[in-house]
C-alpha cells in the first residue's frame, strides 16, 4: 500500500508484529531456558527432528541466538508472546534468503502448553506478512511432516499450498513418514491480502 500520511505509517508499524493473541518480539535471555526445555522435549522434538534425543542446552542456546541476532537481511527471528499475560508462547524464524533470490524458509516451534489454541497459526501469519510487507521477499517455503495435520492445517490457512513430497523421508515407531514441501509466493499473499486492485510492488507501490 502507498502510504499518503503519517498516520499510515504509525499504523502500519504499530501492528506489524501484533495479533489480537499474540505479539511477535526479540529474543531475551530469561527466554533460553524455556525454549531449550521445549526444543528437548520429545513431545516436541518429534515434528522438529529425525530423532529423539537429549542434546546441550548450550548449543541450542547458541541456535536461538543465531536465528534472533536480526542483523542480516536475509535471516529474522523472534519470540511469540501471549497478548493476555504475557507469557512466552514460542519462536519463530525466516532464514535463508538472499538478495537475489529473495526466497526464506519458515520454521516455528509452540511450547507444548500452548498448542491447539491457534497461537501457532496467528505466529505464522504474522511472521509471512512480515516477509512478504516489510522483507520484501518472494517466496517463503517450508518442510513439515505429513503426520503433523494441526501444522499443515495452520499452514494452509496462512496461504502456503503443498508444492510436493520427500517420500519416507524419516522414521520415527518403525515406520517411514514422508515430509511435505509448501510454500507461497509473493503474488499469492498481495492478491489474498487486498484483492487484485491493491497496489502490488512494482505496481505502483
Amino acid at each position: 500500500m502507498t502510504w499518503k500520511r503519517i498516520s499510515d505509517a504509525t499504523s502500519y508499524a504499530e501492528s506489524l508484529l501484533v495479533g489480537d493473541q499474540v505479539r511477535l518480539r526479540g529474543l531475551v535471555e530469561a527466554d533460553l531456558p524455556t525454549l531449550e526445555s521445549w526444543w528437548y522435549d520429545p513431545a516436541v522434538q518429534v515434528f522438529q527432528t529425525n530423532q529423539i534425543r537429549a542434546g546441550l542446552p548450550a548449543s541450542t542456546e547458541g541456535q536461538f541466538r543465531n536465528w534472533s541476532e536480526n542483523t542480516g537481511p536475509g535471516s529474522v527471528g523472534y519470540c511469540v508472546e501471549r497478548r493476555s499475560d504475557r507469557v512466552l508462547a514460542g519462536h519463530v524464524a525466516l532464514f535463508g534468503a538472499n538478495g537475489k533470490d529473495r526466497a526464506a524458509t519458515f520454521g516455528i516451534i509452540m511450547g507444548p502448553e500452548f498448542q491447539s489454541q491457534g497461537l501457532g497459526s496467528q505466529a505464522c501469519q504474522l511472521m509471512v506478512d512480515y516477509g512478504f510487507a516489510e522483507l520484501g521477499l518472494n517466496r517463503i517455503g517450508l518442510q513439515v511432516y505429513a503426520f503433523n495435520d494441526r501444522a499443515i492445517a495452520a499452514y494452509h490457512k496462512a496461504g502456503f499450498v503443498e508444492e510436493g513430497r520427500i517420500r519416507q523421508f524419516v522414521f520415527h515407531d518403525g515406520a517411514f513418514h514422508d515430509e511435505v514441501l509448501m510454500g507461497i509466493l509473493a503474488g499469492e499473499w498481495w492478491a489474498a491480502r487486498s484483492g487484485p486492485s491493491a497496489d502490488t510492488p512494482g505496481q505502483g507501490s
